[in-house]
């Protein structure tokens, strides 16, 4: 069966979370929830272990302008923490060919994006070892980290392109280049290491 893209978009705007950007409740205080840098949750130091609580805790939650994480509800806003992002992708799939391709990203917690203008790929660069971190926004101001098997097939498909005019290997998806990292050039690929 050959999946299409048309029916892959349908699904992912089918997609529906509560209001949690238009709701103002009053801050309560922080709770002792936690989400480590691989997405699992925790609460009072114990990991959640129903999956479908992780989920529903996931549609309520937000990041404000402040950098700061809040599980918000209509009546009250909670305070967490979030040691890195809260998701992680953790499969990708490319749907379609040529202009008409896309990246389908699923996450740890059931979201599905499709990696486009609205929901860029980016790589940055983890300070301690220099090793590159790769996220995609998947809404609001909520990043997924794309674990590394994923990031390895992103590897696979990409290209050298120049973005913004330096040699980049990048991936193509919604008619949008997103840059992984350096492209070895020539002349770089002749420097011993």
């Amino acid at each position: 069966m050959t999946v299409k893209l048309e029916d892959i978009i349908a699904q992912v705007e089918g997609q529906s979370h509560p209001p949690v950007d238009r709701w103002n409740p009053d801050f309560c205080g922080d709770i002792d929830m936690r989400i480590d840098r691989n997405g699992r949750w925790y609460y009072m130091g114990t990991p959640i272990g129903r999956e479908r609580l992780v989920r529903l805790f996931s549609t309520i939650l937000r990041r404000d302008m402040d950098g700061k994480y809040y599980l918000v509800t209509p009546v009250e806003k909670v305070g967490i923490q979030v040691e890195d992002v809260p998701f992680m992708a953790v499969r990708v799939d490319r749907i379609g060919t040529g202009a008409q391709s896309a990246l389908h990203f699923a996450t740890n917690v059931g979201d599905e994006i499709l990696a486009d203008a609205d929901h860029p790929v980016r790589v940055a660069e983890d300070p301690v070892t220099g090793e590159p971190r790769p996220y995609i926004l998947v809404r609001g101001r909520l990043e997924a980290r794309i674990a590394r098997p994923p990031f390895y097939e992103l590897v696979e498909m990409a290209e050298e392109r120049l973005i913004d005019g330096k040699p980049s290997l990048a991936v193509y998806s919604r008619e949008q280049w997103f840059a992984l990292g350096a492209a070895l050039t020539d002349a770089a690929a002749d420097i011993p290491v």
